[in-house]
């Protein structure tokens, strides 16, 4: 994804001066209407194009095509006592998030479906995510 120059300093001075995009930072970890993606950074996040090199992650073995969204640093104070949980598992290309409404849902319920999806795993799930995924993507519902 693209960022303008300056991106993080331009979020720090956006999210200091304005409450209502503060409390959206807090609550999901991003923007609706982030002015630090290009136009060409909005078209890859709508279209999921953005996802595509992670194939070669899946490739060497250091994610797979379901499991729960890797997460940065900035964001495990959301995961709370469930971080050994979600550090059992290899993060996914997909997964539960992304078919259950992905950013247009709070990070709480983000964190909430990654721990469903550890303790309830099947194969049939991950089919499920699978299928439904391809969905989502043509859709091109919240991915922003």
């Amino acid at each position: 994804m693209r960022l303008v120059s300056g991106a993080d300093e331009l979020l720090e001075g956006l999210v200091a001066g304005d409450a209502n995009l503060r409390a959206e930072w807090e609550a999901n970890h991003k923007l609706k209407q982030d002015p630090r993606v290009t136009r060409i950074g909005r078209w890859l996040r709508r279209s999921s194009v953005d996802e595509l090199p992670q194939i070669i992650n899946i490739l060497k073995g250091e994610m797979s095509f379901v499991g729960p969204r890797p997460i940065v640093q900035d964001e495990v104070k959301f995961y709370q006592g469930g971080l050994e949980l979600y550090k059992k598992v290899r993060p996914g290309l997909s997964c539960l998030w992304q078919v259950s409404g992905r950013s247009d849902t709070s990070y709480a319920y983000r964190v909430s479906l990654d721990e469903y999806y550890i303790r309830h795993w099947t194969i049939w799930l991950d089919i499920s995510i699978l299928l439904k995924t391809l969905w989502v993507v043509a859709r091109r519902t919240g991915g922003y």
